[in-house]
C-alpha cells in the first residue's frame, strides 16, 4: 500500500476543512499516521482510494451503509426520483409514501417526521419532551457515546467547548442495565427531568427487566421515554432494537442504515407527542423539525427502496451470519497467536468492534494503531468490525487471514515492545478537549 497522494493531500484538507474533514469519527487522528486514505468511489464491501489502493472495508459509512457502496437497488430508485426534481415549494406526494412505508417496519410510529441527520432527529425528540412535561433536565446514558452535536448533549461530552455551563448543567447522566442509578436521578431532580435517552444496546445485552423497569419509572415520574435506535435500526432487527427486545419507547430516533448511506433520518412516535410539532392541538406549537432540505425526495426513494429490500431479501440475516462468522474466526486466529485476551471481539455479530490491549492488559490506542497499521497494510480498512450485506464469504475469509498475520505481529509487539513495530504516532479518541 502506498500513500503518496493522499499525504499531499492531508495539508489541503486541513487548510480549507477544520480537522480536515467533515465528520470527526473520520479524521486522519484516528488512522496511523501516513495511512489515512482519500476515498474516491466503493463498490458492495470494498473501497478504492487516491492511490489506486482496494481495501475492504468494515464500518461503511460509521454503520449507515448496511447494504453496500452503490447498491444498484437503492442507486436506481434515487436516480429515478433525480429526473422528477429533488425539492419543491410544497410536500411531495413520496414524503407520505415513505413515511408509510417507514410505519410499516416500526410499529410504535404512529406518527413520523424525516430530518437528515441523527442529531436534528434526536434533539427534536428532546424538544418535544420538554415541551410535554414542560421540565428541563434530560437524563442520558452515560455508557453510549454520541447522541447528538447539539449543546444539549455536547455539553456534556468530552468535547464540552463552546457550550455555555448553565447548558451543561442541563444534562445528567445514569448507567446502562442499572435501574438504581435511574431511581437516584429522580430521587435528586423531582419533577424536574423531561426525558430519559439511551440506546437499545451497545456491546452489553440488557439484562432482563430493564427497559420494562425504564418504561415503569418514565411513567411513575412523568418522563418521556426516548429510544436511539441510529445503529441499531435496521440492523439489530428489520423492525429495530425495539421489536427484537420488546422496548416500549415514546419517542425513536432512526437514520443510518435506514437509506443505505442517503441523508435521511426520522423521528417517530406516539401521536399524543408528535402532534405537537403539527397545529392541529390547543397547546402551544413546538418548532419540531423545519429544514429545506429535511424531504429532498431522492433521499426519499433511496430509503424507501432500503427498507422494501429489507422486507423482501435476508439482509438482517446475512448481517449475523457473516458477523457471527468473522467473529467465530477472528477469535480462533487471535487465540492460537496467543492474544485473544488481548483483541476482544465485542458487540452483536451485526455490529462488531475490537480491542487492544497491552502487555497489562489495558486499553491501548497505540496497540489500536499498530493492529490497523498491519490491516491497512494486507488491504483491510477496519476502525471496527461491522458488516454489511454485501460482504461475501471470501471478504470474510481474506478479513480473517489479514488480522491472523497482524496478530503475529502484535503478539511480538507485546513481547519485543510496541517502539519496535509502530511505525508513527497512536490513534487519539475522536471526542476530546485538546489536539
Amino acid at each position: 500500500m502506498r500513500f503518496e497522494k493522499a499525504n499531499e493531500l492531508r495539508r489541503q484538507f486541513h487548510e480549507v476543512i477544520p480537522g480536515g474533514g467533515h465528520t470527526y469519527a473520520k479524521g486522519d487522528d484516528q488512522y496511523p499516521e501516513g495511512m489515512a486514505p482519500y476515498i474516491v468511489r466503493g463498490s458492495g464491501s470494498h473501497v478504492w482510494d487516491v492511490d489506486g489502493n482496494e481495501f475492504i472495508e468494515y464500518g461503511s459509512g460509521l454503520r449507515a451503509v448496511t447494504l453496500g457502496h452503490a447498491f444498484a437497488p437503492v442507486v436506481d430508485a434515487a436516480r429515478r426520483q433525480l429526473e422528477f426534481g429533488v425539492n419543491f415549494v410544497r410536500p411531495a406526494f413520496i414524503e407520505l409514501e415513505c413515511a408509510e412505508v417507514f410505519r410499516e417496519l416500526v410499529p410504535s410510529a404512529e406518527m413520523v417526521k424525516f430530518c437528515k441527520d441523527g442529531s436534528d432527529a434526536t434533539s427534536g425528540a428532546l424538544k418535544l419532551a420538554r415541551a410535554f412535561t414542560g421540565r428541563d433536565l434530560v437524563a442520558v446514558c452515560a455508557n453510549h457515546p454520541f447522541f447528538s452535536v447539539d449543546d444539549w448533549f455536547i455539553g456534556s461530552s468530552g468535547m464540552p467547548g463552546g457550550i455555555p455551563e448553565a447548558t451543561r448543567r442541563m444534562t445528567v447522566k445514569f448507567n446502562y442495565n442499572d435501574l438504581a442509578s435511574v431511581d437516584a436521578l429522580f430521587d435528586r431532580y423531582p419533577n424536574q427531568i423531561a426525558a430519559i435517552v439511551l440506546e437499545a444496546e451497545k456491546d452489553v445485552a440488557p439484562v432482563p427487566g430493564f427497559f420494562e423497569g425504564l418504561r415503569e419509572r418514565c411513567d411513575r415520574h412523568g418522563a418521556v421515554f426516548i429510544l436511539d435506535e441510529m445503529i441499531t435500526g435496521f440492523r439489530w432487527h428489520k423492525n429495530g432494537a425495539q421489536a427484537l427486545y420488546g422496548i416500549k419507547p415514546d419517542l425513536a430516533t432512526f437514520g443510518k442504515a435506514m437509506s443505505n448511506g442517503f441523508s435521511v433520518s426520522a423521528l417517530a412516535g406516539r401521536r399524543e407527542l408528535m402532534r405537537l410539532g403539527g397545529d392541529n392541538h390547543d397547546k402551544e406549537r413546538v418548532f419540531l423539525l423545519s429544514t429545506t432540505h429535511g424531504a429532498e425526495t431522492h433521499g426519499l426513494a433511496a430509503a424507501m427502496a432500503t427498507m422494501k429490500f429489507y422486507q423482501t431479501h435476508p439482509v438482517i440475516e446475512t448481517l449475523w451470519q457473516r458477523g457471527e462468522r468473522l467473529a467465530n474466526g477472528l477469535r480462533s486466529a487471535a487465540s492460537q497467536a496467543g492474544v485473544g485476551e488481548h483483541i476482544p471481539i465485542i458487540g452483536k455479530p451485526c455490529c462488531l468492534v475490537f480491542g487492544s490491549r497491552d502487555e497489562k492488559g489495558q486499553g491501548s490506542q497505540p496497540f489500536r494503531t499498530l493492529l490497523m497499521q498491519e490491516l491497512i497494510h494486507r488491504g483491510v480498512l477496519a476502525t471496527s468490525l461491522v458488516v454489511n450485506y454485501s460482504h461475501s464469504e471470501a471478504d470474510i475469509d481474506r478479513t480473517i487471514q489479514a488480522f491472523a498475520e497482524a496478530f503475529v505481529i502484535y503478539r511480538r509487539a507485546l513481547d519485543e515492545g510496541i517502539g519496535n513495530y509502530l511505525q508513527g504516532r497512536p490513534v487519539k479518541p475522536a471526542i476530546r478537549p485538546f489536539a
